[in-house]
């Protein structure tokens, strides 16, 4: 190592960094019920394995040390810096906390997060009322609460990729989509006639962009 400040074995550092994003996702998502804990559980099992190889033990870089040896003879593989595999395997220059993935894993985290927090206040609304969510973000994706989730998720994998990360990634998203059917199962039971014209013009997860199906719909009145 020629760094003076230790690059990994930060462990407070993991424990804050856990911690802050966990409380973040808890007070935009406000789980209710046992789905929403579930939900929030395994988001929060991703995040710590991200921080803990992040400042804590390099577990991906440590058993990739020898290839990325022989490929990078110049790179110390245990630099925080290297940690950044994106811009390592890219051959981005620079400091990759200022490179397009770095800004971009950013605002897919920003982002995600704004959309878990309004999509919450909406849907928390119109349950309190015995409606059906259809505004804003329900406008244009009928689970936008997850659509977040996994925008964070795929951010913090553009900004420091992991082995463990990466194999957890695609299990949360079909946990994911298994919780979204059940959802819509007990919705279409409460709301079985305007549930399903909703759902025949809102697309579940991916928008319809310039297709004009996004837009509000006039169920929530």
């Amino acid at each position: 190592m020629t760094d003076t400040v230790p690059a990994y074995g930060l462990w407070m550092l993991v424990v804050i960094n856990s911690a802050l994003f966990i409380l973040f996702a808890f007070s935009f998502s406000k789980p209710q019920t046992k789905r929403d804990w579930r939900s929030l559980g395994a988001f929060s099992a991703f995040v710590l394995a991200l921080f803990t190889e992040m400042y804590g033990f390099p577990l991906t870089i440590y058993l990739l040390s020898g290839w990325l040896g022989n490929r990078y003879p110049a790179l110390d593989p245990f630099s925080h810096e290297a940690g950044h595999l994106w811009s390592t395997l890219l051959g981005l220059k620079g400091d990759p906390h200022f490179n397009l993935l770095h800004l971009a894993s950013n605002l897919l985290i920003l982002g995600g997060f704004v959309v878990v927090a309004k999509a919450w206040h909406i849907l928390h609304a119109a349950q309190s009322k015995g409606e059906l969510a259809t505004i804003g973000p329900y406008a244009v994706v009928r689970h936008p609460q997850y659509v977040g989730f996994v925008a964070v998720l795929l951010g913090f994998l553009l900004q420091w990729p992991t082995l463990l990360t990466l194999a957890m990634f695609p299990v949360l998203v079909v946990m994911y989509l298994r919780l979204a059917k059940i959802e819509e199962a007990e919705t279409l039971r409460h709301f079985p006639v305007r549930y399903a014209d909703y759902a025949a013009h809102v697309p579940a997860f991916i928008p319809h962009w310039g297709g004009g199906n996004g837009t509000a719909h006039p169920l929530h009145k």
